[in-house]
């Protein structure tokens, strides 16, 4: 798959100049780029089916509203009929030009290419009515909404203006990014109760509660990370137990035992630093505990990693040293 990106890169780099003045470094650079608009591209696209698919599925058909921009969208749909799609493009432009200017240009782009592309979706490709039982239509028009909004950021856009809006009101204030979404989301769920019912309301934060959690596993991913960072005065034995028996690596760098009687002088000290998913959180304190029962270990959940050992296989590590 690289020699083909590489193949694409030689083909398109003449047409562009050269960012670097060595062409095997712009090369490689470009096909890196090629690469991962491509990615990007695939991410936006299945975002934009799976949240079309819950749209017109589950939650237009049956009169369900979500949060958010779509949220607001679907409310005017039912007050005054605007068909939902130019409801989408309207509404987010103001949050896309918002966007724009105080995230990038970049970002606005895909997020322009995949609101407009959601829209025509909608309106050109008919989905069927899957599910009318209200739980069911609830929770998984929720949970397709969030794969495709989930699947969106993970391509460096988005299908909803909260989240720009958010940025910017927390940005010129002391509210969280979280706290004003939910702000925002209790009004429009407030509004939704006016004009609809308190029944459409309520459902609609069992919808809403699917789609973001739905969301938050697609972005964070399935497995959870853990950095895990030990103090220990056996610290080469700690070392050993987690490249030898868990197959993973670690990093060590140099700190002083602060903890010492008035008058004493600090020692130095080896700390490790690990990174490892959950999962495995149980035979690492195992391994620990085998060396050093009093050792000091901090747990920090991560969202994702790049590079190293942490996502191969610890049994390939394993077969690799031998």
């Amino acid at each position: 798959m690289t020699a083909i990106f590489t193949l694409v890169a030689k083909v398109l780099l003449p047409l562009f100049p050269n960012k670097t003045g060595d062409r095997e470094k712009d090369l490689k650079g470009f096909a890196i780029e090629i690469r991962d608009e491509l990615k990007d591209a695939l991410y936006l696209a299945v975002g934009v089916g799976s949240a079309a698919f819950g749209l017109e599925s589950f939650l237009i058909p049956n009169g369900f509203i979500d949060g958010g921009v779509t949220g607001v969208s679907l409310i005017t749909n039912a007050v005054t009929e605007i068909p939902v799609p130019l409801l989408l493009v309207l509404l987010n432009l103001p949050f896309l030009i918002m966007g724009w200017r105080t995230i990038s240009s970049r970002f606005a782009l895909k997020s322009i290419g995949s609101i407009f592309l959601l829209a025509l979706v909608i309106q050109f490709i008919p989905f069927p009515v899957v599910a009318e039982d209200s739980i069911l239509v609830a929770a998984f028009g929720g949970f397709f909404l969030g794969l495709g909004i989930g699947m969106a950021v993970r391509g460096g856009g988005i299908l909803d203006g909260t989240e720009v809006l958010a940025i910017y009101i927390s940005r010129k204030s002391s509210l969280s990014v979280g706290n004003i979404i939910l702000l925002f989301n209790v009004i429009i769920f407030g509004a939704g109760a006016y004009f609809l019912s308190v029944e459409t309301a309520l459902y609609a934060i069992l919808t809403y509660f699917a789609a973001s959690k739905t969301i938050d596993f697609v972005i964070d991913g399935i497995e959870e990370y853990l950095g895990v960072t030990i103090i220990s005065t056996y610290s080469e034995e700690v070392r050993l137990a987690i490249t030898n028996n868990l197959g993973r690596g670690c990093t060590i760098y140099q700190g002083k035992n602060g903890y010492t009687p008035s008058g004493g002088s600090s020692k130095n000290i080896d700390i490790i630093y690990t990174v490892i998913t959950r999962l495995e959180m149980s035979k690492l304190k195992t391994e620990i505990n085998k060396v050093d029962d009093n050792a000091f270990v901090i747990m920090n959940s991560i969202i994702d990693t790049k590079g190293g050992m942490v996502k191969k296989r610890p049994i390939e590590k394993l077969k690799a040293q031998k």
